[in-house]
């Protein structure tokens, strides 16, 4: 596997897991908003039915 792969998955398993956390945090900090849960399984959803039909191809 090349060092370019390499940085992808390693940017991509930063993306998933910051991008969430970020959104489960504003959810927490704001009570109005969906529980910070449910936030960050939707965002994880949304992010896999992206990302993974693109690497499929």
């Amino acid at each position: 596997m090349s060092t370019l792969a390499l940085l992808v998955l390693v940017l991509l398993g930063l993306a998933f897991v910051l991008v969430p956390g970020a959104l489960a945090y504003v959810a927490y900090r704001h009570p109005a908003t969906r529980g910070p849960l449910a936030v960050g399984i939707a965002t994880v959803a949304a992010m896999a039915a992206i990302i993974i039909p693109s690497g499929v191809r």
